[in-house]
């Protein structure tokens, strides 16, 4: 009995012990902040970069399916693009899906900004070669990162440096 009244008494952490834990994991948080951020930056940049070449998919896909040209036609706020048939120049034409809203725009995600060129995909698929690549420049505003994405007269679409 008296032994099983001894072990109760000592269970626990002490106030020493406690504030020791705390004490280190505040210092690895600390420590690792700055990294984690830099993680999301990073993350965002590429989430964005990775969303544009869906989008350039998408497009290549709906001009293979209806067979004609499509075009991918950024704003010029560099935050929206714009599926448009056969070219950028016509705006009568102007596709809306469920990716887009009312007016056909499809918005980017993550306040990421587009710059470049306006590809074309034609009905087999590939972007015409007298436009030659095409290079989109994918720029995180909060810290002014940025990642390429290339369309090839191939109709490949990939991220770059």
């Amino acid at each position: 009995m008296d032994r099983a009244r001894r072990w109760l008494t000592e269970a626990g952490f002490s106030l020493t012990e406690l504030i020791v834990v705390v004490g280190v994991i505040g210092i690895i948080m600390g420590a690792s902040a700055p990294f984690f951020l830099s993680f999301l930056r990073t993350s965002a940049l590429r989430t964005g970069a990775e969303e544009l070449v869906t989008v350039l998919h998408q497009a290549r896909h709906l001009a293979i399916r209806e067979n004609r040209s499509v075009s991918v036609c950024l704003t010029i706020d560099g935050t929206r693009v714009q599926y448009r048939i056969p070219t950028c120049a016509d705006t009568t034409v102007v596709w809306a899906g469920a990716s887009t809203d009312a007016a056909g725009f499809i918005r980017f995600v993550n306040n990421i900004t587009v710059t470049g060129g306006n590809a074309v995909f034609t009905y087999i698929g590939t972007a015409p070669p007298l436009a030659g690549t095409v290079t989109y420049t994918v720029t995180n505003p909060q810290d002014g990162r940025t990642l390429s994405v290339i369309v090839a007269p191939s109709g490949r679409v990939s991220i770059g440096p």
